[in-house]
């Protein structure tokens, strides 16, 4: 076989990580597959590498997923990254190739829609509790008490893959905002406020700029002192009527949950959500130095 796999500067570089990337290549320099490794800048995520590797279809069965992972894990090693993820869909080509090379299943991920043409049901207010909602970054006299409420998201499933809690600071809640706006999309937030004025919860979506196609359910939280009342219902109930009448060409909204987190599959359930496809977030934790990877 004379594929090459050339190592290529990827300009893609984050506030938080970078990718180093591969090209696999014919002697003629035909292109017929690439691999990319994400590696974290973040101390307590460093361990942790998320990859992408896709064949040309025609080109498949030539044993160039195997060079491209291999260069991959040797990547992955170079920069002390402990176990790679990456995310494939359940009983695909891909899952069944990494399957083969060693890669369990770190959690599985469940990807739904719910379509806005379908009636939502009402949801009735919780007592003790109002709902806020903003634009873009919080304001000011909210962003502390937001920051601190994504501690709702600390215990969130995460399957067999060691992940830290993810900390954030208001520097880092204004700059998330400030990206999605770049991007030429639109950021709102649903917040529930307890008696106290703090934040007890809240729900965001974002919506294409054009207020087209389909917007995204992105996180969900309620801190585990304000649980069991049902705030995640109220607040995304009322971020989708709101979300219908403001961007009435948006046809619908798409989110993903682990499948163990129950709590969160029943809320969606309730409002119209339905499952689309399931992907494995499989992890390879790496062997000792000099060991290959899996051929089967």
């Amino acid at each position: 076989m004379s594929i090459r796999v050339i190592p290529l500067t990827d300009p893609d570089v984050k506030p938080f990580s970078r990718r180093i990337a591969w090209l696999a290549a014919e002697a003629d320099g035909t292109p017929v597959g690439s691999a990319f490794l994400r590696l974290n800048s973040r101390k307590a995520y460093a361990h942790l590498g998320e990859a992408e590797l896709t064949v040309h279809p025609a080109e498949r069965g030539r044993g160039i997923g195997t060079l491209l992972l291999g260069a991959v894990v040797n990547g992955a090693r170079e920069h002390d990254v402990r176990t790679i993820v990456t995310d494939v869909e359940v009983d695909s080509v891909g899952d069944r190739f990494l399957q083969r090379r060693g890669f369990s299943i770190g959690l599985t991920l469940i990807y739904a829609r719910l379509d806005l043409s379908t009636t939502t049901p009402d949801v009735p207010a919780v007592a003790g509790y109002r709902l806020v909602s903003w634009d873009g970054a919080p304001p000011d006299e909210l962003v502390q008490t937001f920051t601190a409420a994504r501690a709702g998201m600390h215990d969130a499933p995460s399957g067999t893959i060691e992940t830290p809690a993810d900390v954030w600071d208001v520097e880092r809640t204004r700059y998330a905002a400030q990206l999605i706006e770049q991007r030429g999309e639109l950021l709102s937030v649903v917040a529930a406020v307890d008696g106290t004025g703090r934040i007890a919860g809240f729900t965001e979506v974002v919506v294409p700029g054009d207020g087209k196609g389909d917007g995204q359910h992105y996180g969900t939280a309620v801190l585990p002192e304000h649980r069991g009342r049902g705030l995640a219902l109220w607040m995304k109930a009322a971020q989708i009527h709101a979300t219908r009448c403001r961007f009435p060409d948006l046809a619908g909204l798409r989110t993903d949950t682990v499948d163990t987190n129950t709590a969160m599959r029943r809320t969606n359930d309730r409002l119209g959500y339905r499952p689309q496809y399931r992907t494995h977030r499989r992890k390879l934790d790496l062997q000792q130095p000099g060991q290959p990877v899996q051929h089967q």
